[in-house]
């Protein structure tokens, strides 16, 4: 061995040499990495042969300086045909299509590599039994196992959720037992929900594999609801669900394509009962949508003498000319009417028995882009769209007003106004506005307050909400295996 004392001693010159060329190439050269890897890994190869020393033999070392060089040649070897293996394992392992699967094999194979070196070091370089270490081993791990059954359950659910992918970061995920939110990180242990209620939910992954879960955000964030409504029968169930469209047609927060729909669920003798079907581009529109078409449900239902039921069970028997429909006047609507609301019960009857009464069928305009109107209109029944430049943007329900704004400020109107379904509405001139201002001047500030604000949400919603990609980085997840939560 002494004669070959200066092979041995190239061998842990070349091992050196070769750690640190590695760790100078950094990781954004892979291919010259593993080249020159290979290289260095030859080599050492070459220079063992020579010397007559064999890696995968155990010879007890002298306890001198020889034997020294001998053990930390032979790990230098071993160190050197893992790293050369990894990197094989890194180009050239790849799947199509896949790659957070293929992350997940190349992880799996490199820990693995480094497990078989690691054994191999042991037994062929300080000759320590590996037959008794991995019994020994295998008796550990039992109990290890058993102690840690939770954890371990958690980290292989996390795997399979990994390689099944149902939801990515930024996802919103709606589980069986009612618990939704927003995934905001995810590693093998358990996954982070952001709620509605801004509050952070910590899963572990052994609970969430368990449980259905629902992908509001696959294909994109537009998802439906139902909302039940219950009427009272004294109208026809085909005249019923028209006006239930209607409103449905009539709201601004909703997506109209494709179209809400009503469905008819039952009748029974008090009342007809149904669902209102409509869709909304994400979880953060839900109240919005759902405020909005139940107010809308009641305006058209006052606009069309349509009476909502009591729930089931309601201990109430209403007498039968409780159910026949009351007349609509225009007193009655302009006492639910925003724009009027600053008024006395005397100035909205004088109101409306002056306001004249009208019709316009689909499609017709009602008010004029840049006209200055004479009159202000209050919407009775029907759907009103407003457009800029030819592209609908708003939708107005009955109690809305048309021309206020104008008309008070003495400016053109902005919008042009088109019937989207027949309307009819009344018409308050502004011969008789001017009497009911004269008569108390503060109204006049106090409708201009009340036309500053917005009466409808502004845009008709149609375009879905996607969820930002998550990027796949299974480095980062591996690594983060087993933080802490």
């Amino acid at each position: 061995m002494p004669n070959y004392a200066y092979l041995i001693t190239l061998v842990n010159v070349l091992g050196v040499a070769g750690i640190v060329v590695w760790h100078l190439q950094g990781r954004s050269r892979p291919n010259e990495r593993l080249v020159v890897q290979i290289a260095f890994f030859l080599s050492m190869t070459v220079a063992l042969a020579f010397a007559r020393l064999n890696p995968f033999h155990f010879e007890a070392p002298h306890m001198d300086s020889g034997g020294t060089l001998v053990v930390t040649a032979k790990t230098l070897w071993w160190t050197h045909l893992s790293w050369a293996t990894i990197g094989f394992v890194r180009i050239y392992i790849v799947l199509d299509g896949r790659p957070r699967e293929a992350r997940l094999i190349q992880d799996l194979l490199v820990a693995i590599v480094y497990l078989g070196v690691l054994l191999s070091i042991l037994a062929f370089v300080f000759g320590v039994p590996v037959g008794t270490l991995l019994a020994t081993s295998g008796l550990v791990a039992i109990i290890l196992g058993l102690a840690l059954q939770n954890t371990l359950a958690d980290v292989f659910s996390g795997i399979a959720l990994t390689l099944g992918r149902p939801y990515g970061m930024g996802d919103w995920i709606l589980l069986d037992d009612g618990t939704e939110g927003r995934v905001t990180a995810s590693n093998w242990r358990s996954t982070y929900l952001l709620t509605g209620a801004h509050n952070l939910v910590v899963l572990p992954n052994n609970v969430l594999a368990k449980q259905g879960l629902t992908n509001v955000s696959k294909p994109d964030e537009n998802h439906q609801i139902t909302l039940p409504i219950r009427l009272v029968r004294n109208r026809r169930p085909r005249f019923v669900l028209d006006i239930m469209q209607e409103a449905l047609n009539n709201c601004n927060s909703i997506v109209q394509n494709p179209p809400p729909a009503v469905a008819l669920t039952g009748i029974s003798g008090s009342a007809i009962e149904m669902e209102l079907l409509f869709r909304v581009t994400g979880p953060a529109q839900r109240a919005i949508a759902r405020n909005e078409v139940i107010d809308l449900v009641h305006q058209h239902c006052n606009a069309h003498d349509l009476t909502l039921a009591d729930p089931v069970g309601t201990q109430i028997i209403a007498a039968r000319d409780e159910l026949e429909p009351a007349p609509t006047t225009a007193e009655k609507l302009f006492g639910s009417a925003p724009l009027l609301a600053g008024l006395s019960a005397a100035e909205r009857t004088d109101l409306s028995t002056a306001a004249k009464p009208d019709e316009a069928a689909a499609g017709s305009t009602i008010m004029t882009k840049g006209a200055t109107p004479q009159s202000i209109v209050i919407l009775r029944s029907g759907i009103v769209a407003l457009l800029e430049d030819g592209e609908e943007f708003a939708r107005l329900a009955p109690g809305d007003y048309l021309g206020a704004k104008s008309l008070l400020g003495g400016k053109p109107e902005p919008y042009e106004a088109k019937a989207f379904t027949r309307v009819a509405f009344f018409r308050i001139d502004k011969s008789d506005l001017d009497a009911v201002i004269a008569s108390r001047p503060s109204i006049e500030q106090d409708l201009v307050l009340r036309t500053a604000e917005p009466q409808t949400a502004r845009h008709v919603t149609d375009a879905p909400v996607h969820s930002q990609p998550a990027k796949a980085d299974l480095v980062l997840a591996l690594r983060s295996a087993f933080r802490s939560t």
